[in-house]
């Protein structure tokens, strides 16, 4: 079900606020409506998610249903008090993919604008991080619109390289927008390649 992965902050009573990523496969109505509200409110401000507009609760509740559907896909959550304001989905590359059996990717990685400051994007980074390790992956990559200058700074300063740009990445509101790509070395691999 939901296994917690990550927790900071301390009780209520000291009025720190209580942060927690995790692994999700299953939801909860108030989850679902908390992370499509996310997900609004990440497309609105720029966020990178994909979408240029909210395509609408629907559409939003369909595609997240889909991400848990996915074997390959593992959703992971980020929480602010309780409530989740953000994501990122580690995709696994299919079977049949056996020359890039060795590296996932990391995407769709957002907080809400409302949720911001208190690292939860570093944390859910580092939740994928490391349950790419423990399923024995040696590579990490991402990819992201270079209007994304926080995000793009958070993850060179966590030793992720660039290792190429595209010109015309993404097209919003009839604007190219470049985009850029990354990876990180998350284990050296073993002799005689493979996984």
């Amino acid at each position: 079900m939901l296994g917690a992965l990550i927790m900071s902050g301390t009780s209520s009573a000291s009025r720190e606020p209580e942060l927690l990523v995790e692994r999700l496969d299953q939801f909860t109505d108030q989850d679902l409506n908390a992370l499509c509200e996310a997900t609004d409110a990440a497309i609105i401000d720029g966020g990178g998610f994909g979408w240029v507009t909210p395509p609408g609760r629907r559409q939003l509740e369909t595609y997240f249903r889909g991400v848990l559907l996915v074997p390959e896909r593992d959703l992971f959550v980020a929480r602010l008090n309780g409530d989740i304001v953000g994501s990122a989905i580690l995709v696994r590359p299919p079977r049949n993919n056996e020359a890039q059996a060795f590296a996932a990717s990391l995407m769709h990685s957002f907080i809400a604008p409302y949720a911001r400051g208190h690292g939860l994007a570093r944390m859910v980074t580092e939740a994928v991080e490391d349950c790419a390790r423990e399923l024995g992956y040696q590579i990490l990559n991402l990819d992201v619109r270079d209007t994304q200058t926080v995000a793009i700074r958070m993850y060179e300063s966590y030793g992720y390289i660039r290792w190429g740009e595209h010109p015309e990445y993404a097209l919003v509101r009839g604007k190219s927008v470049k985009g850029y790509f990354f990876y990180k070395r998350l284990r050296r691999p073993k002799s005689g390649g493979g996984q």
